[in-house]
């Protein structure tokens, strides 16, 4: 009896809500209602108010109907609903730059398994694409797909045509490119200048270049001048990865890389009439409008949570602050490694460093997310947040300070962080389509079968949430579900069974642990009060066997604040504006990204 008080008790406040704006009640209907409420975790019906884009009340549909007799009902039949899903950590105008058409994406993850694959996609599109015009290519990874270093050289035998075409390693750390993009570039004699800040040109013995260009600092010279032609519409293209992520589920995300550039492109997402997400960013601490507090017009769909900070670099690469090394193979060794382990030295900042970024942005009440993936990392930032936190007497308050990805992070580190009342977003994707190397090839297995320790973090109670990184890989929050919860690769094979998790905390996961770390305890569950972002399955997640979800469980729609979302009209709404009012924004995008 005390659950179906419960139940009313809600539609009891509604039903003098109701008598005076009944018109703007609805109810959706579903086979059944996952709510990701522990005090309610089942409904079969649920009604918002289409003015505040709130629920108004969930139960059954009779109880409903009984108290709101003439809203309208729409019965979804025999699809489940749930909270939409919450992505906490993505990337998606550049993401959408780089990876949606006219960009290729060519990760190993999307059917390019090998080099071959690799070198046959460039030979299709150089011979498709219209004479002239240069191509971006995104997603190397040399690790995975066991690809050569591809040198100008490699490159120009790929491209008969003699077009500019520029290839980004999915690590985020280097560009390759051709002699005709050396001609663009204008580079006398095919010799690049001198290297700049934060980067630097392969070179041939003679000099010229080979066609490589490492960090950002050089790939900011290699690729804003093929961009106008290769991607003459940054906006659609960031739009098309918003989409791509409602297709996939998600309703709410952030933007990890923002800088002051991307201002406009945001607020032109969050003004169409479709907008499919709600987004949140934080401001690369490097940027110099870092400390600049920023607004859009509506709050509830855009704005800006707090901060980005690095503390070590990728995996892939080796440039990570671990404790243990990697193994000498031929394949980290084709793969070009840093064997390590390189200790402090892995990161990218000395203490000092990270003490006085802390000490600028702690005080305006910003919250603080680094990017972490060493355990040797994850032990400084937290020595850092602890100093922070007591400094500036944080310590017990609700700052929801953040740490991402995580891959080597230990059990006592975990529970550490919740002492400090810290958050974690791990990265299931390194798991999933590296979980073969990290075992055995790439580290021992007492290590690498570790890699992405869920089952820990969960036991330490720090908000664990789930991610996908933006072009790291895809926005696919369902296959995030079915790995983390059968703990197995790409491949179905089974690395460190004890950090399974189970099906009730990957979906908290995947909803209202991430809506905690975007500070926002208005979404994440289906509650009374909060907005109405839903997902719209094709089964029930919990019905099927977890190593069958992605086949058997399909995202059919979403909703934002009640609204039905319509990726199509949203892709029209942005197509309709002139690209040149955002003239810079995939250099913007570009600039101090990195990726993981």
């Amino acid at each position: 009896m005390k659950n179906k008080i419960y139940l009313i008790l809600p539609l009891l406040s509604f039903c003098f809500f109701s008598k005076l704006a009944i018109a703007e009640i609805q109810i959706l209907k579903a086979s059944t209602i996952i709510t990701m409420d522990d005090k309610n975790p089942r409904a079969e019906a649920i009604a918002f108010d289409t003015v505040t884009k709130k629920i108004t009340a969930i139960g059954s549909l009779e109880s409903i109907k009984n108290i709101a007799p003439n809203a309208k009902i729409n019965d979804l039949g025999a699809t489940v609903l749930m909270p939409g899903f919450v992505d906490p950590h993505n990337h998606p105008v550049l993401s959408g730059i780089i990876t949606q058409e006219p960009a290729y994406w060519i990760a190993p993850y999307l059917g390019y398994k090998t080099w071959a694959d690799v070198q046959a996609k460039i030979l299709k599109a150089d011979k498709e694409a219209a004479p002239g015009v240069a191509l971006i290519f995104n997603g190397l990874d040399r690790l995975l797909q066991e690809a050569p270093l591809p040198t100008r050289e490699v490159l120009d035998k790929l491209t008969p045509s003699g077009r500019p075409i520029a290839m980004l390693d999915n690590s985020g750390h280097a560009v390759y490119f051709n002699t005709a993009t050396v001609k663009v570039l204008g580079w006398k004699d095919l010799k690049p200048p001198a290297n700049p800040v934060g980067g630097s040109y392969g070179r041939n013995q003679d000099g010229t270049s080979n066609g490589v260009a490492d960090e950002a600092g050089a790939e900011l010279t290699v690729l804003p001048p093929l961009f106008p032609k290769a991607v003459p519409h940054p906006l659609l293209s960031g739009a098309k990865w918003y989409a791509l992520m409602a297709a996939n589920g998600i309703t709410s995300s952030s933007e990890h890389t923002y800088n002051s550039g991307q201002y406009k492109a945001y607020q032109a997402y969050a003004s169409a009439p479709n907008n499919p997400l709600r987004m949140h960013v934080y401001h690369m601490a490097v940027d110099p409008g870092a400390a600049d507090k920023v607004t859009w017009d509506d709050p509830s769909m855009l704005r800006k949570n707090g901060i980005k900070l690095w503390a070590d670099g990728s995996p892939w690469l080796g440039t990570v602050a671990q404790s243990f090394g990697y193994l000498d193979n031929a394949r980290t060794k084709q793969a070009n490694i840093l064997l390590g382990p390189l200790f402090e030295k892995g990161m990218n900042y000395t203490r000092s460093q990270l003490d006085q970024m802390l000490d600028q942005y702690a005080p305006m009440g910003y919250q603080m997310s680094f990017h972490c993936n060493g355990d040797v990392g994850f032990d400084v930032v937290l020595d850092a947040y602890e100093n922070a936190l007591n400094k500036h007497k944080l310590i017990g308050t609700d700052h929801r300070w953040r740490v991402e990805h995580l891959g080597a992070a230990r059990a006592d580190q975990f529970k550490r962080a919740e002492r400090l009342g810290v958050t974690v977003s791990l990265a299931p994707f390194q798991f999933i389509y590296w979980g073969d190397l990290l075992d055995g090839t790439m580290f021992k297995s007492e290590y690498g079968s570790q890699w992405q320790a869920a089952n820990d973090a969960f036991k330490a109670n720090v908000h664990t949430s789930f991610h996908n990184d933006g072009m790291v890989s895809p926005p696919d929050t369902l296959r995030n579900i079915q790995h983390m919860v059968t703990r197995t690769s790409i491949n179905g094979n089974v690395h460190g069974a004890n950090q399974a998790v189970t099906m009730d905390q990957a979906l908290k996961a995947s909803t209202i642990n991430g809506a905690y770390q975007l500070k926002r305890d208005d979404i994440g569950s289906l509650e009374v009060g909060k907005y109405a972002d839903l997902v719209e399955l094709s089964a029930d997640l919990t019905a099927v066997k977890p190593a069958e979800i992605t086949s058997k469980v399909k995202v059919l729609g979403t909703w934002i604040g009640g609204q039905k979302v319509d990726t199509a009209k949203f892709l029209q709404q942005i197509s309709e504006i002139d690209p040149s009012e955002h003239k810079g924004l995939a250099e913007a995008a570009l600039k101090n990204s990195h990726r993981h």
